[in-house]
């Protein structure tokens, strides 16, 4: 069951209108509310997995998702160079079309939920789940470009945090997640273990996904750099549906209709001229 948050000038309204009744309590009374107001406010106190936004939380997602962290997300195109080769994507409203696809319905959605499910797994130190969603979303990999693009990116990432970002917790995933480990899997266990809320989360590694794209087609010259723009703004909307969606998405909630997609993933890895890995 999804919780809710509930507002702090509302909780300190309930507090002092239920103080204020307690104090005309008589003593034996006033104890019992007292204890019982105890318990009931543990309802306000933020869980694990709708944390208070810490100062630094934005911040570290701004750094780790940015375009200049070492993690190589400018070489891969997620099979959209074979789309513009193929012709189906060729200006902005085709590329809004291709990308916005992908986040309904395609691995971008996928990667969502796996971050999600990474985030949970790893906040509540259970190294069971840590391992199935690792496995899992490695195996949703529909190529071998694609498993590629995921796991390049994905030990990439989890090699930065570990030696430039270090924390106990991660620490201790790093325990679990020996091999390969799928880009969604490590992002969403590093912000877990830096106690970065998973809403915001999500919420920065759709955007952070949607511009890796749009800006491949720029360099594949299908579009500006103000088409791009136009691209990211009208995409905002969906990447923080996506957000809202996948927040608390399991794993049986996996699963996707983007053919054409997965397909150009597929002739991409026979693609005779290319700047792309996939």
């Amino acid at each position: 069951m999804a919780r809710t948050r509930v507002p702090v000038d509302i909780i300190t309204t309930i507090i002092t209108m239920t103080a204020i009744t307690i104090m005309d309590d008589e003593p034996d009374l006033r104890a019992e509310r007292v204890d019982r107001l105890r318990v009931d406010l543990s309802c306000a106190v933020p869980h694990d997995d709708d944390l208070l936004l810490s100062e630094d939380a934005g911040p570290k997602l701004l750094v780790w998702l940015s375009p200049s962290f070492p993690v190589g997300s400018f070489a891969f195109s997620h099979g959209l160079e074979w789309a513009v080769e193929a012709g189906s994507i060729k200006d902005a409203n085709s590329a809004i079309d291709w990308i916005g696809g992908l986040l309904d319905h395609g691995a971008l959605r996928n990667d969502a939920i796996f971050a999600a499910c990474a985030w949970r797994a790893a906040a509540h130190e259970n190294s069971d789940a840590v391992k199935q969603v690792a496995e899992l979303a490695l195996a949703m990999a529909g190529s071998r470009e694609r498993y590629l693009e995921t796991t390049a990116q994905g030990n990439a990432f989890a090699t930065m945090i570990r030696e430039a970002w270090a924390c106990s917790k991660f620490a201790w995933l790093g325990a679990q997640l020996s091999g390969d480990v799928a880009y969604s899997v490590a992002v969403g266990a590093a912000a877990a273990a830096h106690n970065i809320p998973l809403d915001v989360t999500l919420r920065a590694y759709a955007i952070a996904s949607i511009q890796n794209l749009v800006s491949a087609a720029i360099r594949l010259s299908v579009i500006g750099h103000t088409d791009g723009q136009r691209i990211i703004a009208a995409l905002l909307p969906n990447a923080i549906a996506l957000g809202r969606e996948t927040e608390h998405a399991s794993l049986d909630d996996v699963g996707g209709a983007a053919f054409q997609s997965d397909i150009s993933a597929l002739k991409h890895e026979t693609q005779y001229t290319r700047l792309f890995r996939s």
